[in-house]
């Protein structure tokens, strides 16, 4: 059957990278063997950045450079990013999850279902508490809405409490979690979710 693969888009700096590093510790503390892909345009940063953090075994981190639109990658032509998790697979046979992550994007990014079991968009809200009325592809049809950076609310002028009600009148009932990665706030929720729904644990 494989590993399961979740897919985690949305804008630059909406905090996609900093989440990713806060749920390796919990999947690990679960015993969850995990692997991670990271999209970027023409650099290797993101995966440069989670190999050097010592949460993971570097070599089960892989980069894939996009040379175009991120969304590319992942939505149009998903080949590059189902290749490096077929040869994940086989590398680490173990492998129970595998973490794609695009390159940022925005509001419209999103993932084909050739290349992910489910996915999640993450929105900050520094980027604006209009982006739920917004309704982008992304916040509208993810499996998870995660809206990031709680704790910036009252510096950038954002009602953190609105833009969660119009955030879950939008979705039709799917869910929507908010974090804050600095203090691990919402992480185990976002976790238990897809221990739940992917892994069927």
């Amino acid at each position: 059957m494989g590993a399961a693969r979740v897919g985690i888009g949305g804008p630059v700096g909406s905090g996609k990278t900093a989440l990713i590093e806060q749920m390796l510790p919990a999947f690990k503390s679960i015993d969850i063997s995990i692997a991670v892909i990271t999209n970027d345009l023409v650099t290797a940063e993101d995966a440069d950045r989670i190999r050097r953090s010592g949460l993971i075994d570097p070599e089960r981190v892989v980069a894939v450079e996009a040379g175009a639109c991120p969304h590319t990658v992942i939505r149009e032509d998903p080949t590059l990013n189902i290749t490096a998790a077929d040869e994940l697979e086989i590398k680490f046979p173990d492998l129970d999850l595998i973490l794609i992550e695009s390159g940022g994007d925005n509001l419209a990014s999103t993932f084909s279902l050739d290349l992910v079991d489910w996915w999640m968009f993450v929105i900050d809200v520094a980027g604006g508490d209009d982006i739920p009325r917004k309704r982008g592809p992304g916040c509208l049809q993810s499996d998870l809405l995660v809206i990031n950076k709680q704790d910036l609310a009252p510096y950038v002028g954002v009602d953190l409490d609105r833009m969660l009600l119009e955030s879950k009148e939008s979705r039709s009932g799917k869910p929507v979690i908010v974090t804050n990665c600095r203090a691990q706030m919402g992480i185990n929720k976002i976790v238990d979710l897809i221990v739940e729904e992917v892994l069927l644990l």
